[in-house]
């Protein structure tokens, strides 16, 4: 344990703490150590108790946004909500919110502080760290439900030391192969790692990997698969979600109509809303929720990153896709946009990812790309991105340096019924936001 004089001498901002949390991994923030072990014996030294219901979520892609809509239908209804997602865009304090307010520093130095005594020799990751630390904040909140985003997998994942009352898994794709395995089916048995014996279970993927089936099959948690239990149907301007009742002899089909759009741009979001709407089917008994608060919880949803939609000419898109399937959704997404002539493509990236898949994704949709510098060990370099782009024989604009230098580019460039996107890394995302003005 620390003495005295160590404890007078922890942190007293909280840019100290994350440059303190930083610096005890060879890579930073970006250091990954999979595992409970350590964890769950803080965990217990804290004495960290579940005292409300908790919603797990894991998944390739979708998490952000199902966990939005949770947080915001929930509030909706009139319950106090905890969300703990991963990674932020801006500012650490995205990631711990309570009814939708980034927590302060002074509640973040407070609880982290509470885990350094804690953990005594005990090594902690940045993220076990922070998982930590965001359920000390809960702790003082008397809130009535915590909604908690794994951060990488699912089984050894920080997050999944806390007994969930309800699970879910968004989608089961390529993504962080070194660490999860190498297929779908590894990878999936690795986000099913989350599923506990007779608590609820939701798949969002209508296709999963049999290791996911039998993951379910094998600890006993009940599970509900897209298209198979729930699903919905798009319909004029509004949407349809249906189910399947709870009984398993003559099971009866439950439908809700007449359900507006979420405020979450893109197709992809019907398939979250529903997979949203199967995890309160699922809690009904113990959070009821109405109608009324599901119908305002989605339209009042707003995600920056996903989608998103900056009002101007030329109209500028924002969009963390950063894997193969997330990139395929926002190929999708852009083609049912309007008429744009040309799309000037501000691109940045981790080194570890797909990054020809993501191109291959997009590449139809893309007239001039703009590679550029992100900070951090794992980013690809803009000129070694902009070689594997000219090898797809794409055409390579702007200066290749970094996210500032490449939106004046496109912004100098495109004519106003072009199109600028901004994609890839969250960091790429994040440099947009702060270079718009809309960085909160």
């Amino acid at each position: 344990m620390p003495t005295q004089d160590e404890v007078v001498q922890l942190p007293r901002t909280l840019d100290d703490w994350l440059t303190l949390l930083e610096s005890r991994h060879p890579l930073g923030a970006d250091g990954i150590e999979l595992g409970l072990q350590r964890v769950a014996a803080i965990k217990l030294k804290l004495d960290q108790r579940e005292t409300c219901p908790v919603i797990l979520v894991a998944g390739t892609n979708g998490k952000g946004s199902c966990c939005a809509m949770l947080e915001s239908i929930l509030i909706n209804a009139g319950y106090r909500v905890g969300l703990y997602s991963s990674p932020h865009l801006v500012s650490y304090n995205e990631r711990i919110r309570v009814n939708a307010s980034a927590v302060a520093d002074d509640d973040l130095c407070a609880a982290f502080a509470k885990v350094e005594t804690a953990r005594g020799e005990v090594f902690l990751s940045y993220f076990e760290a922070g998982t930590l630390a965001a359920w000390e904040v809960f702790a003082t909140q008397a809130l009535d439900v915590i909604v908690l985003e794994v951060g990488l997998g699912g089984r050894l994942d920080a997050t999944n030391i806390y007994q969930a009352a309800c699970t879910l898994v968004t989608t089961i794709d390529l993504d962080h192969q070194a660490l999860l395995g190498k297929d779908r089916e590894a990878i999936g048995f690795e986000k099913a790692g989350i599923f506990r014996a007779g608590v609820p279970a939701v798949c969002g993927d209508a296709k999963p990997p049999q290791s996911l089936l039998e993951r379910a099959a094998v600890v006993g948690a009940p599970l509900r698969l897209m298209g198979r239990d729930f699903g919905y149907m798009p319909q004029e301007q509004q949407w349809q979600y249906w189910c399947f009742s709870d009984g398993r002899v003559n099971r009866e089909v439950v439908r809700r109509s007449g359900m507006a759009y979420p405020g979450l741009r893109g197709s992809n979001q019907l398939a979250n809303a529903a997979s949203v709407l199967a995890v309160l089917d699922a809690l009904s008994d113990i959070l009821p929720v109405a109608m009324k608060d599901v119908r305002q919880g989605l339209m009042e949803i707003s995600l920056p990153g996903r989608f998103q939609v900056l009002p101007g000419r030329p109209v500028m898109v924002l969009d963390v896709a950063h894997n193969q399937q997330a990139a395929r959704v926002l190929s999708d997404n852009l083609g049912g946009m309007g008429f744009h002539p040309c799309t000037w493509a501000v691109f940045g990236i981790m080194a570890d990812k797909d990054i020809d898949e993501v191109i291959d994704s997009l590449k139809d949709r893309i007239t001039y790309w703009l590679p550029c510098d992100l900070p951090g060990r794992r980013a690809i370099d803009a000129k070694a991105l902009a070689a594997i782009l000219e090898r797809h024989q794409l055409t390579v604009a702007g200066p290749c340096t970094d996210v500032l230098a490449s939106l004046k580019y496109a912004r100098d460039n495109a004519n106003l019924d072009d199109r600028i996107l901004v994609f890839g890394s969250f960091l790429t995302v994040a440099a947009a936001l702060k270079f718009t003005g809309r960085a909160e």
